[in-house]
């Protein structure tokens, strides 16, 4: 029978030193207060609002399609995520000039001025990072990531994000 009366400092984490997900969901804990600290709390983004902006800033446009598949995200997520930012002034909507079915969602001036805002004030982000981290080890764990992320492509599609 255990001993109740004794209380235990410190969690053995040794039943969940292998699960590469734990580990993942620990960094992600590190990163979050980072985002939340330097782009969240400042700008009122959410990671995935960040991560659109600059990739519409990157891309001059992206078709929802191309946006669901790049951000592993349903349409009816990113729906609801478009609408929040169109309300806010960030993107518009728009048919392409090259099919008329398709939309395109593009920055706004307002969205494009954050975005470069955003551009600029993410490497200090990043800089917060670099202290734990040698150039080869954050190369290395890049890689390591984007080889995880990339096995996503191989899974049978889901109805959850």
């Amino acid at each position: 029978m255990p001993d109740t009366k004794q209380k235990k400092t410190i969690v053995e984490p040794r039943a969940m030193e292998t699960v590469i997900g734990y580990r993942i969901a620990r960094a992600k804990v590190a990163t979050q207060a980072l985002f939340q600290r330097h782009i969240g709390k400042p700008y009122g983004l959410r990671p995935v609002e960040f991560t659109l902006l600059l990739m519409l800033q990157a891309n001059k446009g992206l078709a929802p399609k191309q946006l669901c598949k790049a951000l592993t995200l349903p349409a009816p997520h990113l729906t609801i995520l478009l609408d929040r930012l169109q309300e806010r002034g960030l993107i518009e909507r728009v048919r392409s000039s090259v099919d008329r079915r398709s939309q395109q969602v593009l920055l706004t001036e307002p969205g494009l001025t954050l975005a470069a805002e955003l551009a600029r004030h993410a490497p200090h982000m990043e800089d917060d990072l670099r202290g734990c981290l040698t150039t080869g080890e954050r190369a290395m764990l890049i890689e390591l990531l984007d080889k995880v992320a990339s096995y996503a492509d191989k899974l049978p599609e889901s109805d959850e994000a």
